[in-house]
Order: structure tokens, then sequence, then C-alpha cells
């Protein structure tokens, strides 16, 4: 039987993105061309790959016993191809990165700004979320999140120093309410506060002092599933924010926030990249690892560990 390796290489993306119209964006084809191509497939194989309905496409057991026998081969072909680019003279690709909004503003961009102008046939795709991605399922090169919560199967490399907790309010808020002195007293104030993408629960707010930790659930009349959200209503003086320090930028040096309780938030692991300990690097993901390094000495690309 006839076998088209275009064909197969449709099936493994359209199974991966479960739409036929993600598949054909992610290809370069036309959606009808794409599904023309699966029901050949199918018809030449004479089993059923795909099951089709109006708002989703998924394996069906002959699909996913196909898809785990050839997807990964199409990956192993991909990142070879990759590797050929150390025969040129500047090193090309796309580096794929999940990671959250904020990290992404306020350190992968600026970061990495320099090595795009220095490598222009380096791309690099941002997956920004507040949820969690497995990076290997969804075929990214890395992800970042802070440093206590990744996998100790990962390889994993510090991307910015430690960070610390603020609770702050508005002048404004504090006119009105009186300052808290500890967290407990959390309680009887306005508190702006943070839904979690991952769990879907309010996130509670974590304290800590030599005495040990303490967690205090908050309430008040606003509740948000983004930081920036958070900062705008604390300007606003509409309640006690409670996020990193660095999300309130120059609101806190310059006195337009005002904090409290920082004898209680101590310094904690910061954000680190993270990639699988059997990923072969390519030229281009190893620049993106020695720009994204905590600044030192400098560490030649291909001494990565």
């Amino acid at each position: 039987m006839k076998r088209n390796l275009n064909d197969l290489l449709y099936f493994v993306t359209v199974a991966r993105e479960g739409s036929f119209t993600r598949a054909a964006a992610h290809l370069g084809v036309t959606q009808p061309a794409l599904s023309q191509a699966i029901s050949a497939l199918e018809e030449r194989m004479q089993i059923r790959l795909l099951t089709r309905t109006t708002r989703s496409v998924s394996p069906t057991v002959a699909g996913e016993r196909l898809l785990q026998a050839i997807g990964n081969r199409f990956d192993e072909i991909e990142a070879e191809l990759d590797m050929l680019t150390e025969l040129r003279d500047k090193p090309a690709g796309t580096v794929r990165i999940t990671c959250g909004p904020d990290v992404l503003r306020t350190t992968l961009l600026p970061k990495l700004t320099p090595l795009l102008h220095e490598y222009p046939d380096i791309r690099i795709e941002f997956d920004a979320n507040h949820g969690f991605r497995d990076i290997v399922a969804d075929r990214f090169d890395a992800g970042v999140r802070l440093g206590d919560t990744i996998d100790k199967d990962m390889i994993a490399l510090p991307i910015g120093p430690k960070l610390r907790m603020a609770a702050v309010a508005s002048p404004d808020y504090f006119s009105r309410y009186p300052i808290p002195q500890t967290p407990h007293e959390l309680t009887q104030h306005q508190c702006i506060n943070q839904r979690m993408v991952r769990s879907g629960g309010l996130y509670v707010w974590d304290f800590d002092q030599d005495g040990g930790d303490l967690n205090v659930r908050v309430s008040g009349q606003l509740t948000f599933n983004t930081s920036e959200h958070i900062v705008d209503t604390a300007l606003a003086g509409l309640g006690i924010a409670f996020l990193p320090e660095e999300e309130f930028g120059s609101h806190i040096r310059e006195g337009r926030l005002l904090r409290v309780l920082e004898a209680w938030c101590q310094p904690f692991p910061g954000y680190y990249l993270y990639y699988p300990s059997r990923k072969q690097v390519s030229p281009a993901f190893s620049l993106v690892v020695d720009a994204l390094r905590i600044s030192r000495k400098r560490q030649p690309a291909n001494l990565i560990k």
C-alpha cells in the first residue's frame, strides 16, 4: 500500500490540535485540503482514525495507536533538522516557551530583546497563560515557573532573583481603614482576591516570619484572575492587594501604594526556566538559555547541563 508521509504528518497534527482549523493554520494548508487528505488516508488504510463532531476532533482507538507509534518520530525528525542549523553561519529556528504573562513582561522580553536583534533568524513563540502546560505533551521547548513548582525530572536554571510578596493599598484606602499590624487583621479589610486558573480556587495569602508560616483567607468585593487588574484596583483605593512586589513596579517607590506587613513577607525562590533532561538542545535554544541566565560569569551555550 502506497503511503504518503504528508498525510501521516497531517493526521498527527490534527490529532494533537483537536481541530482541523487549527491544524490547517499550523500546517499552512487549507482546511478542505487537509480534510480530503485525512479522508484519503483513512480510505487507503480502510479504518477510521478520527472521530469528528461539530465541536471537536479526537483520535479513535486505532488513531490513538497510530499517533503513539509515529508522533514522536516526526518530533525526532524536526529536532534533527533544527540541529542542522549548526552548519549555518547564524543559528535559526523557532523556540517555543510557555510562561505567565507577568514574567513575560518583566523578565523574558527585556532579556531576549537583544538576542532577537543580534540573531534575526531566531524566532520565539510565547504561550502566555496563568495555567500550567505539559511542555512535553504540548511540544514546548521550555517553560517558566516559580522554582518550587517544577518537577524533579526537569533541568531548571534560575532566570531571576528571589521574590517577595507585598501587601499594599493606596493612601486613600488607608485614610479610611486602619493599617493592619498582623496578617490576622486582614480579615477586617476589603482585600482584592485572585482566582487561581489551575485549581479554580481563591488564592490563600501566605505569610511567614521567624515563627513559621501563616495562611489567611481574605474577602472583599473584587476577584480577578489577572494581576494587572489587581494592581489597577489597588491604585483606585478599592482594597488591599497581595502580589509579588515586582508586579507593583514603581508604585511603591513613588508612594502611590503603601506597603504593609513587610516583616511577614520573606524571600522565596524566583522564576526558573525548565526543560526536559532528555531534550536535544538546538543552537537557537542554547542562545535563548544563555540570554536568560542570571547575570554572572557567562557560560558557553554548549555547556548547558
